[in-house]
């Protein structure tokens, strides 16, 4: 099976378009491959390094400062050979210079109050030359795919950032526009190689759907077990999506209104997210 073909599979199920996009723009633009030294920033519970590894088998760290959701991620990727997990904050790496030669940072530099010290720590540990495939949220997000916040945004300059109504605002310090992610790029000494935004047409409050609601019920066990397969990122099986099954039938409603987006949107309109693959100047 192709690397293509595989990852296809890894996103045929899953419910958020941004995301799959990210998975798609993450690959297109490292192109992991054996002999590779990844790390991933802020790897959460794992999800993009066990994809890698269906891939090939390139060396992988993931760093992640939440303590919890680093145990969920070693119970995740619990027998991959060739992962290692550290707990521990991007603004302190415990990591020699020079050790990699790609890096992830997807939906991380939001979270971070000194996202350009991040990202020169993640530099740091980076070769020269080295790649950097940074994904974060866009202020410019579109109206439906997250109501609540864009109203209170809009009439009240305000927005929720806890609970099952934080939507895209989720526990960020920030969301960016196009020239504050750049800015901060190029205040960590990085050079722009290319860009990206993506997703802007999308279902009715699918944030809240997705996130408030679906991932609570998810991680609670409160999903019949053949729900919870279609819903889970770390299950990998093309045949999950056929069939009657609810979770798969909100997948297929989520599509249709995901028909008309593109992989990369014209610079300005509102859309999920911004990318940016940046390098370590040589």
């Amino acid at each position: 099976m192709t690397d293509q073909a595989i990852i296809e599979r890894i996103v045929g199920n899953e419910a958020d378009m941004a995301y799959r996009r990210r998975v798609q723009t993450i690959f297109d633009w490292l192109e992991p491959t054996d002999g590779d030294m990844i790390i991933d920033g802020g790897c959460g519970r794992g999800f993009y390094l066990r994809f890698i590894r269906h891939t090939c088998n390139a060396e992988l760290t993931g760093i992640e400062l939440d303590q919890p959701i680093i145990e969920k991620a070693r119970e995740a990727l619990a027998g991959f050979a060739g992962i290692t997990l550290v707990n521990g904050s991007l603004l302190s790496l415990p990591l020699s210079d020079g050790r990699y030669n790609k890096a992830i940072l997807s939906e991380v530099l939001e979270h971070v109050p000194d996202d350009v010290g991040a990202l020169k720590e993640i530099a740091r540990v980076l070769r020269p030359g080295g790649l950097i495939a940074i994904t974060v949220p866009n202020a410019n997000y579109p109206f439906w795919w997250d109501p609540i916040n864009k109203t209170l945004e809009t009439i009240f300059k305000t927005h929720i950032s806890h609970g099952f109504f934080a939507g895209i605002w989720a526990n960020h310090v920030r969301l960016y526009t196009e020239s504050e992610l750049q800015g901060v790029v190029r205040a960590a000494g990085l050079e722009i190689v290319e860009e990206r935004r993506f997703t802007h047409h999308c279902f009715p409050f699918i944030h809240n759907i997705v996130y408030g609601f679906g991932k609570t019920v998810l991680e609670a066990g409160m999903l019949p077990k053949g729900m919870a397969a279609v819903a889970d990122r770390h299950t990998i099986d093309e045949t999950k999506k056929k069939g009657f099954n609810p979770v798969s039938i909100g997948l297929r409603v989520f599509e249709w209104f995901d028909r008309r987006n593109v992989m990369n949107e014209k610079p300005g309109r509102s859309t999920v997210n911004l990318c940016i693959l940046a390098r370590k100047v040589e």
